[in-house]
């Protein structure tokens, strides 16, 4: 197996103890499913280029430079040896500024994680941070430039060692009010509310990350599989969501208190079959006489 690469390899130090350290990668989307874009007249591949939008021509990439643009059409041209110039300078050390709670940061602030082991010396001092951190119940909060930005870090014990977590700028995060905004003033209570909570009760469970399927990426698979063999996939019905009107019942249904509509359809459907076969033999010319025994034929 190769050994995995690392992203960055640097410095963390807190107070005066400073010890090498380096960066992994801990989610990857490698494995997913990829596709190229194709000329589906010819079955050949795309090739993206870049073209002037005014003239249309072709433009090379060592004429292509950065523009921010200060109006329609105006641009302020930026030149690479510009925009290196301006990215902050780097020397390689997450520096701790502070220790918080673990749970004091915001889900909506995390961007990516990595994996924060020691590289080659330090092991002692890396265990002591972890150990410490981990004991204190605390993370902590530090600052790097990272691919050519400065980073805001949140580093945590996990497992044997720790994770790197960047956080998102408070500027990147959007508000929840516009998201929320048309949220119905409602309240409620009563029969409802308990069973919601009835219903959550019957649910709770830990996470396993083993437990969930890329439902996604199977059913490619399975297109693509299918359009090889020269076959059809059956298509799925839309799931329909509940009515407001129709809340109540879905909760009960849920909570197992009634069974559901489309069961009472089929148990209903099954006694009208039932009682028209029924129904049926009834009306039939009987076959027997009187008394139980055969009818003879009249010679």
């Amino acid at each position: 197996m190769v050994a995995p690469r690392a992203n960055w390899k640097g410095f963390i130090k807190f107070g005066e103890v400073a010890f090498p350290v380096a960066l992994y990668t801990a989610a990857s989307t490698s494995e997913r499913i990829a596709f190229h874009t194709i000329n589906k007249a010819t079955g050949n591949r795309v090739r993206r280029e870049f073209v002037d939008s005014e003239t249309g021509d072709a433009v090379e990439r060592d004429e292509q430079v950065k523009g921010f643009e200060i109006e329609d059409g105006r641009y302020v041209v930026l030149e690479p040896e510009e925009v290196a110039a301006a990215i902050p300078q780097s020397d390689k050390t997450l520096r701790v500024e502070a220790f918080i709670p673990c749970d004091e940061v915001d889900d909506v602030y995390f961007d990516k994680s990595y994996y924060l082991a020691p590289d080659k010396m330090g092991g002692d001092a890396y265990k002591l941070l972890r150990d410490g951190m981990r004991k204190a119940k605390v993370a902590a909060i530090a600052k790097t430039v990272l691919f050519r930005r400065l980073r805001t870090v949140l580093i945590r014990p996990h497992d044997k060692g720790l994770i790197a977590s960047t956080l998102n700028y408070d500027y990147e995060v959007r508000s929840s009010e516009k998201a929320f905004d048309e949220m119905p003033d409602l309240k409620i209570e009563g029969e409802m509310l308990e069973l919601a909570k009835h219903i959550i009760n019957t649910k709770k469970g830990e996470f396993d990350p083993k437990q969930f399927d890329d439902r996604y990426e199977e059913a490619v698979a399975e297109l693509v599989k299918a359009k090889i063999e020269g076959r059809t996939l059956p298509k799925k019905k839309a799931l329909a969501a509940s009515k407001p009107s129709d809340l109540l019942q879905a909760l009960r249904e849920s909570a197992g208190l009634t069974a559901p509509a489309k069961t009472k359809r089929a148990v209903a459907g099954a006694k009208a079959g039932k009682g028209r076969q029924k129904a049926a033999r009834a009306s039939a010319p009987k076959s027997r006489a009187a008394g139980g025994q055969p009818q003879r034929r009249a010679s």
